[in-house]
C-alpha cells in the first residue's frame, strides 16, 4: 500500500514558481507540500538571472539585505555588439526599484534560500527525491498527486495541486492540457570559460553574421551562450571542437587565450529552446504555471522572473480560498486571468526578436546590418530606458499581498 499524507496544496516542482509559491503560502499559514524528483539543486546552466521585479519582491518580504549576502555578479546595464556597432541595450539605473541591476546567482542559491525561509514556518515541507507520477482524481475533481520516492510510492491528498515541473511537465501532460506551440529559431549551447583580470565585466551579446555569442558575469567565471540555429547540433559537432572554439574566440578575442578551456563537448550543454504555453492553465483541484503554464525563450533571461510573477500571483489570490478548504474554478480562472496578459505580451516581444533580429543573423550573412532600433539605442540613451523597463519589471510586475501568519 502507498504511504498516503493529507495537506493543502500540493507543489510538484521545486523551480522558482514552486519554491516561491510554498514559501508564500506556508508564510501566510497554509499547510503546504513541495516536491522535488532530484536529490538537490545542484544542475548547471539553468535560468541564473534575478532580474529587478524580483528583487523588490524580496524588498517587500523585509529580506532583501540577507538576499544579497548570497554570492553573486550584478549587471547593472545590458551591452552588446551588432556587427561593428556597439550598443548598450538596457540602462536598469532609472528603475524605480530597490535594486536597479540584475543579479546573477546561481539558481541553486535562490531556491536553497527560498526553502531555507519557508522552512520557517511549521507549514512548509520539502520533500525531496519525489517525482510526480500521476493524479489522483474523484468525480471529475482532482483531489491529489501520486509521487515516486526512493522508498516506494506516496499519495498526496490535497485540496489544490499546483504543476510547477517545467517546461515538460509531467503534471500539465497527466491532466491532458493541450499545448499550443509557439516555436523558436534556436538552440543555445552553454559552457563556462574562466574570469581573467582585465576582462571587460559587461554582461552582453555579440551578434555576428551566422552566430550570436552571449557573456554573463559570474564574478570568478563566464556563463557563455552560443546561439546556433535550430537543429544544428549535429552540424556544429561534425565542424569539430577545434572549429567550435575558433568561432568563440572570433567572436570575443579577449577569449582566445583561454578557449583551450573546453576540454570536451561534455562541458557544452545543449539547451533546446521552445516557446509554447497553455490555453488553459486548469482544471477542478488543479492549476498549472511557471514553465509548465508557459515555456519562455532565453531571450532577455526573463522565464524565472515570469514564473515568481506568477507564483506571488497564485498566492495573493488563492491563499484565503485554500485556507476556507475550497478553491473553485472562478479563483483558478482568476490566477490566469491575471497572468495571461504578461505571457503572452512577454512571448509576442520575444517573438517578434526571434523573428526579426535572431533569424536574421543565423542566416549567415556576409554583413549585418544592423537593424533600426538598435540604431536608435545606440544614438539616444534615454530610450535604453524602454528595454530596461520591459526586462526589469516586465508586464503588470507583482507585488506581496499575503500578511505573514506567525504562531
Amino acid at each position: 500500500m502507498p504511504e498516503t499524507i493529507a495537506t493543502r496544496c500540493c507543489i510538484a516542482g521545486s523551480g522558482p514558481a514552486g519554491m516561491m509559491l510554498g514559501f508564500l503560502l506556508a508564510r501566510a499559514g497554509i499547510d503546504v507540500m513541495v516536491l522535488e524528483k532530484h536529490r538537490d539543486f545542484l544542475r548547471d546552466f539553468r535560468g541564473d538571472t534575478i532580474h529587478p521585479s524580483t528583487l523588490e519582491l524580496m524588498h517587500e518580504l523585509g529580506l532583501l539585505a540577507e538576499f544579497l549576502k548570497l554570492p553573486h555578479a550584478r549587471a547593472e546595464r545590458l551591452s552588446g555588439r551588432y556587427g561593428s556597432l556597439p550598443v548598450i541595450i538596457a540602462d536598469f539605473s532609472h528603475l524605480p526599484t530597490q535594486c536597479k541591476f540584475i543579479a546573477l546567482m546561481p539558481q541553486w542559491d535562490f531556491l536553497n534560500f527560498l526553502a531555507d525561509q519557508g522552512r520557517r514556518y511549521p507549514g512548509f515541507h520539502l520533500r525531496m527525491q519525489a517525482e510526480a507520477r500521476g493524479l489522483i482524481e474523484e468525480r471529475g475533481r482532482v483531489v491529489g498527486l501520486r509521487a515516486g520516492t526512493p522508498d516506494g510510492t506516496l499519495d498526496i491528498r490535497a485540496t489544490l495541486v499546483v504543476g510547477c515541473d517545467g517546461r515538460h511537465s509531467d503534471v500539465r501532460a497527466a491532466a491532458g492540457f493541450a499545448v499550443e506551440t509557439l516555436g523558436a529559431p534556436m538552440d543555445v549551447l552553454w559552457f563556462r570559460l574562466s574570469s581573467k583580470p582585465g576582462d571587460s565585466q559587461q554582461t552582453g551579446g555579440v551578434f555576428l553574421p551566422g552566430r550570436i555569442f552571449v557573456t554573463l558575469n559570474r564574478g570568478d567565471y563566464w556563463q557563455c551562450a552560443y546561439v546556433i540555429p535550430k537543429g544544428s547540433l549535429e552540424e556544429v559537432r561534425r565542424r569539430g571542437l577545434e572549429a567550435f572554439r575558433a568561432d568563440v574566440a572570433r567572436a570575443v578575442p579577449d577569449f582566445a587565450d583561454r578557449v583551450n578551456e573546453i576540454a570536451d563537448w561534455d562541458q557544452v550543454k545543449l539547451l533546446t529552446v521552445a516557446v509554447d504555453r497553455l490555453n488553459r492553465w486548469h482544471k477542478p483541484g488543479l492549476i498549472c504555471i511557471g514553465d509548465a503554464a508557459h515555456a519562455m525563450s532565453p531571450i532577455g533571461g526573463v522565464g524565472v522572473n515570469l514564473a515568481v510573477q506568477d507564483a506571488v500571483a497564485a498566492a495573493n489570490i488563492l491563499t484565503e480560498p485554500l485556507r476556507s478548504g475550497a478553491v473553485s474554478d472562478a479563483a483558478l480562472q482568476a490566477v490566469q486571468d491575471r497572468r495571461t496578459f504578461p505571457t503572452r505580451a512577454t512571448q509576442r516581444l520575444q517573438l517578434f526578436m526571434q523573428n526579426n533580429v535572431i533569424s536574421a543573423v543565423l542566416s549567415d550573412k556576409d554583413e549585418l546590418d544592423p537593424p533600426l532600433m538598435l540604431r536608435l539605442l545606440a544614438r539616444f540613451p534615454i530610450l535604453r530606458r524602454i528595454p530596461a523597463r520591459l526586462l526589469g519589471l516586465g508586464f503588470r510586475p507583482e507585488h506581496i499581498r499575503t500578511p505573514e501568519q506567525v504562531g
